[in-house]
């Protein structure tokens, strides 16, 4: 036998902690039968002690400590996750709307005289870049609100380098003007802050001083005519709160799979994160869109800072640790777009995920410190807002589901609990599944799909926790709108072939690759079913990886 067929008959049964003797004994006859093959038994004799003593005294402690970590983060995103549909359970049995639990009153208007100066002055900000799709649409919605026009100052913040789509934001604009809405576009000639540069930008002209609130639309976002009228109550009749979120409505759920998965993530954060942190702590974090501000509260925080990509939550938090209120109403939808392009998913869900890592790092002694809030508040925006939802979740999700349960297979002596590996999962989904109960029969392909993304938002998170390279990149979230993805569709058959090499994820294969050689082992050594699993998530990262997800955009 040749050294070569030994060495690997060596690797192939090693990995079998039951097999090390059997290896050994073979070795030991090839080399007794095999004179010249004495120094080569000798090193895979070694070689196999290396291994064992390595196993015993490094690896299985190493897993049996990630494992140990693993089931303490289960259990505590598990409770949260009760927590917060407990919280709903109750507002929804009690009927606790916002209405009930604030004052709200209609703006009266029936004395014509005095009819518009009941309305406050209201900004509507509209920031935007390179969105040529989506931009009319916007415009459009924020123009027809129903608010007297000269209590309302409608702000397009177009930081557009693409001639196309300045040449569309100013055609719109003054088409609006035209008819008598007070408009403004406001260019600049840098886009520093991004975002958040840009709206610190808006509130620095002088016609913004005589408005009291201001309403936040993203460029894809349309809200209904009657926006302004349901909200601005809140903030009239209640002096303590100062912002009010509404619930966004995806205008193209049903456009593919991964936009269907995305509705039902989406679903679960408003009705379950925002609805119990509305209703139990008067906090939770701004959208960045779909909301009014009180401009008083917005400038008492600090107004807009671009030192993360969530400038959004940056600002919420701030004026919570002011001691200002916020309020989420549910039955106010505006509609928007989901990302329909695996690209453009995985870029929104870097910012959202490294964002929220850099600020918890760049605010944990500010909240700590501050001595307007009370320590309830503190340890539910540090533990629950900050450490569980927006580091813990990601991390566990990825290394419990997409690492150490594949690798438990390969190590018979790594014992994870049923409860972790089904009970808790399965309480977690179903919870999640009540928020978009349309898309129940997608449970499977969600948590397969949700495992894959973890991936993106557990590395996203370290970034932010490390403030590595890529902590601050903004990359607008691609929209493509009704009238382009009509032109694609011809467009994306007839690249399909010559323009596959754009969709390869390699990280996403090297993944899929190791989860489905450790349901290989399963099926020759293991003794349960766990297999099945292994191959359906390696499958997942497999179709990612290959990028035949999400509506596919050929580039030209």
């Amino acid at each position: 036998m040749s050294p070569f067929m030994k060495f690997f008959l060596f690797l192939y049964d090693s990995l079998s902690p039951s097999s090390l003797f059997l290896v050994q004994q073979r070795h030991n006859l090839a080399a007794s039968s095999d004179t010249d093959g004495v120094v080569t038994s000798g090193i895979i004799g070694e070689i196999i002690y290396i291994w064992k003593q390595t196993r015993i005294f490094v690896l299985i402690p190493i897993l049996k400590c990630l494992v140990t970590i693993c089931l303490v983060m289960s259990f505590l995103v598990f409770i949260e996750r009760v927590y917060m549909s407990i919280v709903v359970v109750f507002v929804k049995l009690l009927r606790r709307t916002p209405q009930k639990v604030h004052k709200w009153e209609a703006i009266n208007d029936d004395d014509l005289e005095l009819a518009n100066t009941n309305f406050p002055m209201v900004l509507i900000q509209i920031p935007m870049y390179n969105e040529k799709e989506v931009c009319q649409l916007s415009i459009g919605a924020a123009c027809r609100l129903s608010w007297p026009l000269d209590r309302m100052i409608v702000q397009v913040l177009d930081d557009s380098t693409d001639p196309a789509s300045k040449e569309l934001v100013n055609a719109e604009c003054d088409k609006w003007a035209r008819k008598g809405i007070n408009i403004m576009s406001e260019i600049r000639d840098n886009r520093i802050g991004y975002k958040a540069g840009a709206l610190k930008a808006g509130m620095m002209h002088n016609y913004v001083k005589q408005c009291e609130f201001v309403a936040i639309f993203d460029a894809d976002f349309q809200p209904d005519p009657d926006f302004l009228e349901r909200t601005i109550p809140f903030l009239i009749h209640n002096h303590d709160i100062s912002l009010v979120q509404c619930r966004w409505k995806f205008v193209n759920a049903n456009e593919c799979l991964m936009t269907r998965m995305q509705e039902m993530s989406l679903n679960y954060h408003f009705i379950a994160e925002q609805e119990s942190g509305s209703s139990i702590h008067a906090f939770f974090g701004f959208n960045g869109t779909a909301g009014v501000w009180r401009i008083a509260a917005l400038n008492e925080a600090g107004g807009w800072k671009d030192r993360t990509t969530v400038e959004d939550m940056d600002l919420a938090v701030r004026a919570c640790l002011h001691g200002w209120k916020f309020v989420y109403v549910h039955d106010v939808e505006v509609k928007n777009e989901l990302p329909s392009t695996f690209k453009a998913y995985r870029f929104q869900q870097h910012r959202w995920s490294c964002g929220p890592a850099n600020l918890c790092r760049k605010m944990t002694m500010e909240i700590l410190q501050n001595k307007k809030v009370s320590a309830w508040k503190k340890l539910y925006l540090i533990y629950n807002f900050f450490f569980i939802r927006k580091i813990v979740v990601h991390i566990f999700t990825f290394v419990f589901y997409c690492l150490i349960l594949p690798t438990s297979v390969l190590f018979p002596e790594l014992q994870v609990p049923k409860w972790a590996t089904v009970y808790f999962p399965t309480t977690i989904t179903l919870l999640n599944a009540i928020a978009t109960p349309r898309s129940f029969h997608l449970l499977v392909f969600w948590i397969l799909f949700e495992n894959v993304m973890s991936m993106h938002r557990t590395k996203a998170t370290f970034i932010g926790l490390l403030e590595a390279g890529r902590v601050n990149e903004w990359v607008v979230t691609e929209k493509l709108g009704d009238t382009l993805k009509s032109k694609l569709i011809t467009k994306a058959t007839t690249k399909l072939y010559t323009r596959f090499g754009q969709r390869i994820n390699w990280r996403e294969l090297v993944v899929g690759l190791y989860i489905f050689l450790c349901g290989c082992y399963d099926v020759a050594y293991g003794r349960s079913y766990f297999y099945v699993y292994l191959f359906l998530q390696s499958c997942a990262f497999f179709v990612a990886g290959v990028g035949f997800i999400g509506t596919f955009v050929p580039t030209v």
